[in-house]
């Protein structure tokens, strides 16, 4: 979700604006498009995936600065739900497996469908349905509803970290993929905006099986654990005040992948994925490996959550992949539901120096 910082940039142009608004006629709204035939009660659903380019203007275009290659993408919709909306995090395993979350309280799951080549082309399997609270009813509104980040934790629990009312719940999953009832789980010690929470939440098993990271909109960071309070981090900023911190995801040893998020009216959409070689280290110590921009050409949204993989066959060797989600707001039509895909290849690290010759002593005579 978007909070004050989006408002706060919205305000500097909001006045023109609002008055040519006033002046221009209101369209009706559009009719709500029905299903062609009876819906099949539960939880499966039609999705249709787009292919969507890395840049409209060069379709063949897919290698980018740093080592990222595009690895696909699909803008998704579905005439079976009006709920396909709003998704703010995802996960994404090594045999494909997806399952995001909604800002309306919503569960989705699809199995990724890929090409000889690992490309992204499409989904399958797709299921949508409501989050349960602690009474195993769906969860009844916005304030209760809004769903940030998520978490999957070693042991396949999943973390869920909430907004307006911030809070963190941690549900189990039975061998048929069923949701337990959640339980609370440790938070954050500290006061949230309303609408500016915990965007982001990621498994961190460097520092133990039951241990997460979490950080707010404004780049706070925590590490957390089941068995323990929340300890503060060093921040991970964006590179401005129009920046906001939307989601992490696990990588190697101690390292994390973190997602930024951008808007202003000049420029739209950018976002930014990071490499953070350990976040618990003091900042000065930090070291960024890598850098995959989402700007210019590329198709650019709300994209709040970041999930890492090991890439598929037919993929580069040694490559890894990153599945990006956009939260599409469900507010018209000048953004949409996206998930996209990247490969990164690593450098190779550089060849070790010559060991110096020795000189032996010159003795003097």
């Amino acid at each position: 979700m978007i909070g004050l910082r989006a408002a706060l940039v919205l305000g500097m142009v909001g006045g023109l604006s609002g008055l040519a608004t006033q002046c221009t006629p209101r369209k009706p709204p559009p009719g709500v498009a029905t299903p062609p035939a009876p819906v099949k009660v539960g939880p499966e659903i039609t999705v249709t995936a787009a292919p969507v380019p890395l840049d409209a203007s060069n379709p063949a275009k897919t290698t980018l600065d740093g080592g990222f290659t595009y690895a696909g993408g699909l803008a998704l919709t579905s005439a079976t739900t009006s709920r396909l909306h709003g998704l703010s995090d995802l996960s994404v395993t090594a045999d494909g497996r997806l399952t995001a979350i909604s800002d309306e309280g919503d569960v989705f799951e699809a199995k990724v469908a890929l090409d000889a080549a690992g490309k992204l082309v499409g989904l399958t399997e797709t299921k949508l349905w409501p989050l349960k609270g602690l009474d195993g009813r769906p969860l009844q509104n916005k304030q209760q509803a809004d769903a940030e980040g998520l978490a999957v934790l070693p042991n396949g629990d999943r973390l869920v970290s909430f907004e307006r009312d911030h809070r963190i719940w941690r549900y189990a999953v039975g061998p048929d993929g069923t949701w337990s009832l959640p339980a609370p789980a440790p938070k954050p010690a500290t006061i949230f905006p309303d609408n500016e929470g915990m965007e982001a939440i990621s498994a961190y098993p460097a520092a133990g099986p039951d241990a997460y990271i979490v950080g707010g909109e404004e780049g706070e960071v925590w590490l957390c654990k089941l068995s323990a309070d929340c300890r503060s981090l060093p921040p991970q900023s964006g590179p401005d005040f129009t920046w906001g911190l939307t989601g992490f995801a696990p990588f190697q040893g101690a390292a994390i992948a973190t997602l930024h998020r951008g808007y202003d009216p000049v420029r739209g959409w950018r976002s930014v994925v990071r490499f953070i070689s350990d976040p618990t280290l003091p900042a000065a110590r930090q070291r960024t490996a890598a850098a995959l921009h989402i700007e210019g050409a590329m198709p650019r949204d709300n994209f709040e959550g970041v999930s890492i993989t090991a890439a598929p066959p037919g993929a580069p060797a040694g490559a890894t992949r990153i599945y990006l989600i956009s939260d599409d707001q469900a507010i018209g039509a000048n953004q949409r539901t996206l998930l996209l895909a990247f490969d990164w290849v690593a450098p190779p690290l550089p060849a070790p120096m010559p060991p110096k010759a020795v000189r032996k002593p010159v003795r003097k005579r």
